[in-house]
Formats: C-alpha cells, structure tokens, sequence
C-alpha cells in the first residue's frame, strides 16, 4: 500500500473516531465504568491518527514543487551521523526513564495508589527492562 493511502486511511479514521466519540459523550449523559473513560480515550487516539496523517499529507504536498529539498531531507535521513546522534539520544532518553519510572512507582505506592495501577506500571517497567536487556545480548553475540 502506498504511504498516501496510508496518510488518507489515517485522517478519514481519526475523523471517524472523533465523531464517534463525540457521539458516545453526547448520547450517554450518566456514563458509568468503561464508557467514563473511553469516549476520551477515543478523542486521543483520534487526535493523534488524524494529526498523524495530515502532517504526512502536508509534508508530501510541501515537498511535491521542491525535489532539491525532498532529495536533501532523505539523504539526511540517512547520513549516518545523523542516526548515530537519534540512537545516543534514545539511549540518554532510556537511562533517565528508568529513574524516572522508578521514582514514579515509589512514588504510587507511598501515596497508596490502586493496587492495580501500580502492578500495570511495574509490569510496563519490568517489561521495558527485560527488552533492553535482550537486545543488550543480542548485540554483544553479533558484535
């Protein structure tokens, strides 16, 4: 499928989306249990599909009269001092979520937050961990 088609597809469902939404917040004056919170969860994922997919349309339109700056941006791309400076700024960004998680878990359970919470952000922490250290080894057998 085409990157354009892609781009539509995301705008005409983040539009679908939002209005759905809308229509469940409308519709249900006394909401309760999951459709308190879904009509909004709803309004962000739609949000973010529909900005996704315009910054994408709006790129391309921009780009279309210049091809000298659209062969420019892709050699920047990938010019391999440019991903070595992403990939270093990912791992900065990985060492201090690990403190930050961290505090914010301590921080949860000394205010006697929902048990549940706590576990699900554990679990998300413990999740992210045991991924870096995966790849941790499977870089150090490779290299």
């Amino acid at each position: 499928m085409k990157k354009s088609v892609t781009a539509y597809i995301g705008v005409v469902a983040g539009l679908i989306l939002l209005a759905g939404s809308l229509y469940l917040i409308r519709a249900n004056p006394d909401p309760e249990g999951l459709m308190r919170t879904l009509p909004y969860v709803c309004i962000g994922l739609a949000s973010g599909m529909f900005g996704s997919g315009m910054g994408e349309l709006i790129g391309r339109r921009a780009l279309k009269n210049s091809p000298a700056i659209a062969k420019q941006m892709e050699i920047n791309k990938h010019d391999e001092r440019n991903i070595a400076i992403a990939t270093r700024a990912k791992a900065k960004a990985y060492d201090m979520m690990i403190f930050v998680f961290g505090a914010l878990m301590l921080a949860l359970a000394l205010m006697e937050t929902d048990l549940t919470v706590v576990l699900l952000l554990v679990f998300g922490y413990l999740f992210t961990i045991g991924y870096g250290v995966y790849y941790r080894f499977k870089y150090d057998r490779e290299m």
